[in-house]
């Protein structure tokens, strides 16, 4: 005699019974039905930093504005999602997690109207910061909720297609705005993502049901949230400006970057005392967590800048439209999609991870070492193998340093343990992408100027690149911009060949990660055990399916007092 499987909605929603420690875990099917407005969530956050790439030349032609602009309209995005992505984890300890979610979609739909009617590049990225704040919502959020429904075994195959989507986000975007640009117009990169995520929104209402949490004192860190603004926003600016409205070696950089420091160590000594902070310190005394943050902040730069600086090469240095430039790097998405879900299948059949992380970060290195030697006129079956190359090493990575970090992570630290990966890779794709950006313009400004005087040609010849903006090929005399497409170029491939020694450490800090077997149950099981233990239960109920095997999983426990430190304490699971 067969049953129907049990009601999602309402397993999910009814409070388990005290002696009930581990609640009955959901089909493959109930976990995509509830997965499903995560994704498209995730899906929206992404492109809304990946769609408007392929345009940036097009809107800066139209707005006005030199490279600085340029990468501040990325860099906006990625500055207000890296500031409130702690904060967000913290809620999400707090709060209905569900309602968070929603709360961020909505933010990021009106920053993205917003953006879609801005007049100036200064408006464009004062909007694109509203977008952020929204999208550090979805990153952050959805990650964690996954933790509450799937065990760290199963999240493989599910980070799997999950890092899928975001890939298609990541390096698919560009493609889609490339599209949209050269059929509609710019502004309608930002409306596109509008539809998209008030799908999401009723997605999420309609399938995602996750049970009471128990809700404690509301205690909000607002003085760290003060600090890791001032600290991270000093650096970005300083990394965009100097060496253009100031020296690198100046009074001015000296100040910023001292007082970004100041602001930094202040940050440490506030969360190490706070009651209740955005990130515990006692986190980063744990090995697993210190290696996947450093990986993590050279997975941002390469994530990140690779989309931007293509679709500025493609466009250019080879003369490419939106539409094309979008197209060319296709193979970078099918790389990381294909590797992202196939590494993500294996490890969750086989709960073998390390060894497909080390391998994908040396294809990262690799990849960024030949993207190093691109030129104008490189042939683009070279350049195909190259980004596949890198898109391999990016799905191979991204989301299983999430994977690894969670595997560690108390149930009642998972917002702020699960943010600070989060927070640390959208840090390091955003200092990446405004660095990057102010070598290339530095780079390419010095190349054109070599070579329009190499010509004869005075500078005036540029027209808006003249003032060191980003300048419009079609406007340009011949040899004129040949020296452009040059120049480009060139200051490309030292932007990639730059990010390659992070890329080194990345390969290191995963190769020296603690090889520890994944748990087999979810947070929302180990929140019920833990009910079940401090109401009287002597001992948990069994894992469904661990029959066969026991796994020694070794976790971070809370500390009882904030400021406490604490060693990692090895929990067993039923043989």
């Amino acid at each position: 005699m067969t049953t129907a499987p049990p009601d999602p909605t309402t397993r999910a929603e009814s409070e388990p019974a005290a002696g009930d420690a581990s609640p009955a875990p959901m089909t493959p099917r109930e976990i995509i039905t509830a997965l499903s407005g995560l994704m498209m969530g995730m899906l929206v956050a992404i492109l809304s930093s990946t769609v408007v790439s392929t345009s940036l030349p097009r809107i800066f032609a139209d707005l006005g504005g030199g490279q600085s602009s340029y990468t501040w309209v990325v860099t906006a995005t990625l500055l207000a999602m890296t500031v409130s992505t702690p904060v967000w984890g913290k809620l999400a300890d707090i709060f209905d997690r569900k309602l968070l979610l929603q709360l961020s979609l909505g933010l990021f739909t009106v920053g993205s109207v917003l953006a879609a009617f801005s007049q100036s590049a200064g408006q464009l990225i004062a909007c694109r910061g509203v977008q952020g704040l929204g999208v550090g919502g979805l990153m952050s959020l959805a990650i964690i909720v996954i933790s509450d429904i799937i065990s760290p075994r199963e999240r493989g195959k599910y980070m799997g297609v999950l890092g899928g989507v975001m890939s298609i986000g990541t390096i698919g975007g560009p493609l889609l705005g490339g599209l949209v640009t050269d059929a509609i117009g710019w502004r309608a990169n930002f409306f596109l993502v509008v539809p998209l995520s008030l799908g999401a929104l009723i997605v999420i209402q309609k399938t995602l049901h996750l049970p009471k949490r128990a809700r404690g004192p509301v205690r909000l860190d607002y003085l760290g949230a003060v600090l890791v603004t001032a600290a991270v926003s000093t650096l970005l600016i300083w990394v965009t400006l100097a060496g253009s409205e100031f020296d690198w070696a100046s009074t001015t950089s000296y100040v910023m970057v001292g007082g970004s420091l100041l602001a930094a160590v202040l940050f440490v000594l506030v969360e190490r005392r706070a009651a209740s902070p955005l990130l515990p310190m006692w986190l980063f005394g744990n090995r697993t967590v210190v290696l996947t943050v450093i990986a993590s902040i050279a997975v941002g730069v390469a994530m990140f800048g690779t989309t931007v600086f293509l679709s500025q090469y493609m466009q250019l240095a080879r003369g490419e439209t939106p539409t094309t430039s979008g197209l060319l790097t296709l193979p970078m998405v099918l790389g990381s999609v294909v590797s992202s879900i196939i590494i993500g299948q294996l490890i969750s059949r086989t709960g073998v991870w390390k060894r497909y992380m080390v391998t994908g970060t040396l294809f990262l290195t690799v990849g960024l070492a030949l993207m190093g030697t691109i030129h104008y006129d490189t042939p683009f079956w070279h350049l195909v193998i190259f980004m596949a190359i890198v898109g391999v090493g990016i799905g191979a990575v991204m989301q299983n340093l999430m994977l690894v970090t969670q595997n560690v992570l108390p149930v009642t630290q998972m917002g702020a343990g699960s943010s600070s990966v989060t927070f640390f890779r959208s840090l390091g794709g955003a200092v990446g992408v405004s660095a990057m950006g102010a070598l290339l313009g530095s780079q390419a400004s010095d190349r054109i100027v070599d070579g329009l005087t190499r010509l004869g040609v005075p500078a005036s010849a540029m027209g808006s690149g003249g003032s060191g903006q980003i300048p419009d090929l079609s406007q340009l005399p011949g040899p004129v911009r040949l020296v452009v497409e040059e120049a480009y170029g060139e200051a490309v491939a030292h932007v990639f060949l730059a990010a390659v020694p992070l890329a080194i450490v990345a390969f290191v800090a995963v190769a020296l990660l603690p090889n520890l077997p994944l748990g087999t149950k979810t947070g929302i099981e180990q929140m019920a055990e833990e009910r079940a233990l401090s109401e009287g239960a002597t001992e948990p109920r069994p894992e469904t399916g661990a029959e066969a095997e026991e796994l020694e999983v070794t976790r971070i426990e809370e500390p009882h007092e904030p400021g406490a430190h604490k060693a990692e304490a090895v929990g067993t699971h039923r043989r």
